[in-house]
């Protein structure tokens, strides 16, 4: 094991044994500092969880929250030193976390406030103009056979709850009450950034497959098969519309 592996172990897990040759300037218990700078670290890491998934916070209440993100940090120590890019994980292990099972939904909630961020700090992309537009959907013949880039800040959320209505209820003037929400319904969403705004657009199953497909970098052919199969009612000139009016695509090549 190497020495810098020891010593995030160490700093991560009480349990760990304090690295060998550590000293401190005063002759103070090695064992009592480490457990200070352990605390701290903890701490930094649960608070930056805090401010990333401030919704998911709110839905189970700060002290479980927070003893949550303990057992998370401990399990995936951080990989970069960007704290905002900390988290990716935290919903996949929300799913599997035993005390939150009471909270279906939780994970995917936690799902969609990792995307709002991810769109937020993504990268810029210049969005097709209109003539090139207008040029590629004449085209019928090669249209099936598309990749359409799209805007690095496009993801898009599938849940078999109504993730996007319990974020949308925590939101100040959103006009939601989480009274009247049907927790058991299916819902999706576009998540984007449009100008400095992360929007998150409720949208249906078929359009939701569509980019799913889109991301997934498959032929346009390819990608309307499963928008039709999950919305047999699937309005292809409106899904566009809806990709052309947000930006949102950036580009396209035909297949080989």
């Amino acid at each position: 094991m190497s020495a810098q592996l020891h010593w995030a172990q160490a700093l991560l897990d009480p349990a760990h044994a304090v690295p060998n040759g550590l000293v401190t300037w005063n002759h103070s218990d090695p064992e009592r500092r480490l457990a200070v700078h352990r605390n701290n670290l903890v701490v930094s890491l649960v608070d930056a969880l805090a401010h990333s998934f401030p919704v998911t916070q709110q839905l189970v209440g700060e002290d479980f929250f927070r003893a949550m993100a303990q057992v998370f940090v401990r399990a995936h120590p951080p990989r970069t030193r960007v704290l905002s890019h900390y988290g990716h994980e935290l919903p996949s292990f929300i799913a599997r976390f035993p005390p939150a099972a009471g909270l279906p939904y939780l994970a995917d909630v936690a799902r969609l406030e990792w995307q709002r961020l991810q769109a937020l700090h993504a990268a810029d992309a210049q969005p097709l103009n209109a003539t090139s537009l207008s040029t590629l959907l004449q085209d019928t013949d090669a249209l099936p056979t598309l990749r359409w880039q799209v805007a690095p800040s496009l993801h898009v959320l599938r849940s078999p709850h109504a993730a996007v209505s319990i974020w949308a209820a925590h939101q100040e003037d959103s006009g939601i009450a989480l009274e009247g929400v049907d927790l058991a319904q299916a819902e999706s969403a576009l998540v984007f950034r449009s100008g400095w705004d992360v929007m998150v657009l409720q949208t249906s199953p078929g359009m939701a497959a569509l980019v799913e497909g889109l991301l997934d970098n498959a032929p346009f052919g390819e990608a309307l098969d499963p928008a039709y199969v999950a919305e047999p009612e699937f309005d292809l000139s409106q899904a566009l519309a809806v990709l052309i009016r947000h930006e949102l695509l950036t580009g396209a090549e035909r297949s080989h």
